[in-house]
């Protein structure tokens, strides 16, 4: 028998909640299938199987936080209780036509092309319950709509207290975020279901997983670092022609341009004149640390809460290459399925606050960070221009950075860089 206990999937992380089960007792199960997903404070990772046998056993359920080291899954692989599993080995040519597979690393997203990923979720839970008798039920069991939903849209049906098992997929087969937003929009116009209160006046919600890792990752940023923010109004004007201008060039069809895309190139170029923005302070070595490259974050609001993932190397890319980086990341990102990699390693961080209509605000570091960059809403607004007054599209940045290694005049001078750019693209040839 082999005992898998949750292993840490990285970044000393010491728990983790159980999301879906891709195995039942019974099934047979090769080296590297995905057994399970679970979720971590930072991402969605699949477990692969280190071994290969008979499932015997599974001692966690969904929903169920579980500490680094728990046993989570016992699998009879043929050796004896008291004899630990085999190393794989590469068999010898001579004896077999296959090599044995190796087991991969536990650590990141785990396999995606091993086997298919069907949903057995309801039949393991049918399966116990007819185990257990006619009339008993496991208190943990989960909802048949479960089944039909991914892991990040049951997550947020859990946050909004809306029933999988009670909604009907309005598009295919699979229950959608729009479904679940739906249904939490009808649930607001009822009289607020009891939730750990006896008059149903209040809700609680445990704090847990990414909101509990927010909360500290924010707590520790505002109280470690002294932050400073700078605030500056621009007019983008031009910078919105060149993209109206990209976009109907035939040369860009397929290339996801926006106004994001244009912020963060001017932002990367900005970097290259003043790459002191991009340092970041190691308290233990008591050294100011300046990368010589740029891993460029940016925030995005997911089903699971406020994540940063970054684009590695992102000084690397041109227009081109950064808009594809940046729509890839984007999309991975909404569909709950960011590596622990991706959001590892940052040096700066943009957050698009003007996406969700708001024009200005007071960004907190991410953690390990010296500086970010929140881009408000581009509005018409009224705007002086060469003594007469006309409507320009406008914008405001407000930089926050780290004021025990970045001062006031670093500071200035890359928001008037910065500004300068997106007033006049045509300045970048200047910086080239």
């Amino acid at each position: 028998m082999f005992e898998f206990k949750l292993p840490d999937v990285g970044e000393g992380l010491t728990e983790a909640d159980i999301l879906d089960w891709q195995v039942t007792p019974g099934d047979a199960v090769k080296v590297n299938q995905t057994l399970l997903e679970i979720e971590t404070a930072k991402s969605v990772v699949e477990l692969p199987s280190p071994v290969a046998g008979t499932v015997s056993i599974l001692h966690a359920e969904p929903g169920q936080t579980v500490p680094v080291g728990t046993v989570i899954i016992t699998i009879d692989d043929g050796t004896a209780p008291s004899t630990p599993p085999p190393s794989p080995t590469v068999a010898d040519d001579a004896t077999t036509d296959q090599p044995e597979e190796k087991p991969l690393v536990l650590v990141g997203t785990g396999p995606t092309a091993a086997v298919p990923r069907t949903r057995r979720l309801t039949r393991t839970r049918q399966a116990n319950e007819t185990s257990k008798g006619p009339d008993s039920k496991s208190p943990d069991a989960q909802p048949e709509g479960a089944g039909r939903a991914k892991p990040p849209v049951r997550l947020l049906a859990k946050q909004l207290g809306v029933d999988l098992a009670s909604l009907a997929p309005s598009d295919g087969n699979v229950i959608s975020r729009h479904d679940v937003e739906a249904a939490a929009e009808a649930l607001n116009e009822q009289p607020p279901a009891v939730k750990g209160n006896v008059d149903g006046r209040e809700t609680r919600i445990p704090i847990k997983g990414v909101r509990k890792a927010i909360a500290a990752a924010m707590t520790s940023s505002a109280f470690t670092a002294p932050h400073v923010t700078l605030f500056l109004t621009v007019d983008v004007t031009r910078t919105m022609d060149l993209l109206a201008k990209l976009k109907a060039d035939r040369a860009w069809t397929g290339v996801r341009l926006t106004p994001l895309v244009l912020v963060a190139h001017a932002l990367l170029m900005t970097i290259r004149r003043y790459p002191g923005i991009n340092a970041r302070w190691d308290e233990d070595a008591q050294e100011i640390v300046e990368p010589h490259y740029v891993n460029l974050g940016l925030a995005a609001a997911t089903p699971r809460g406020l994540i940063v993932p970054n684009i590695k190397e992102a000084n690397d890319f041109d227009l081109r290459g950064l808009a594809g980086a940046v729509g890839e990341l984007v999309a991975t990102a909404r569909a709950g399925k960011t590596s622990l990699e991706e959001m590892s390693g940052g040096t700066i961080t943009i957050t698009n606050i003007g996406a969700l209509g708001v024009d200005a605000g007071t960004p907190i570091l991410n953690p390990g960070e010296a500086a970010i960059l929140a881009f408000g809403n581009v509005r018409d607004t009224p705007w002086v221009v060469d003594g007469e007054l006309r409507v320009r599209k406008v914008t405001q940045l407000a930089l926050s950075f780290d004021h025990r290694l970045i001062d006031g005049e670093l500071g200035s001078n890359v928001m008037a860089t910065l500004g300068r750019l997106l007033e006049d693209p045509s300045e970048a040839f200047v910086l080239s």
